[in-house]
């Protein structure tokens, strides 16, 4: 099996086991997924976690996935739940196809709703004149859902 040879060729390599994990997840493969996280936990091996930045008045932000630490986080997501809002009756749909995890629909769409890039999209918009280019940074690809929201 091609994902035994990848493991064994590079075995401390936390990117081929979160591409696994990915692809049994879209499969619907949970058990799968399961066994490739226990393997990561049982190696010592951490995921890359998402980032993203900001510079704002020569300030750089960061932001992570459900993250709530910015002082105005409050503003943040006020402001994002409205544009979500928005964005729908526009003809938007979440695809909560790009949510790896084995939980309910509506989990799915809490976890879609709170990526690190609309975080920090939603606060340049709050944060800077009307008019003023955004331009954010990710330290990991940008879903398709987030492409389709932004």
């Amino acid at each position: 099996m091609a994902a035994k040879s990848l493991l064994e060729l590079q075995p401390e390599t936390a990117g081929h086991y979160v591409l696994l994990s990915n692809i049994y997840a879209n499969a619907g493969r949970w058990e799968d997924v399961a066994k490739f996280r226990n393997l990561m936990t049982q190696r010592r091996i951490k995921k890359i976690p998402g980032w993203t930045w900001i510079e704002v008045e020569n300030m750089a932000y960061q932001f992570s996935v459900g993250d709530r630490t910015h002082p105005r986080s409050k503003e943040i997501y006020g402001m994002l739940k409205s544009l979500s809002t928005k964005l729908e009756m526009a003809g938007y749909v979440p695809d909560t196809n790009f949510v790896l995890h084995d939980v309910p629909g509506e989990d799915k769409l809490g976890i879609l709703n709170t990526h690190s890039e609309k975080l920090a999209i939603v606060f340049g918009l709050i944060a800077t004149p009307e008019g003023t280019p955004i331009r954010i940074m990710k330290n990991l690809r940008v879903c398709g859902d987030c492409l389709s929201h932004i």
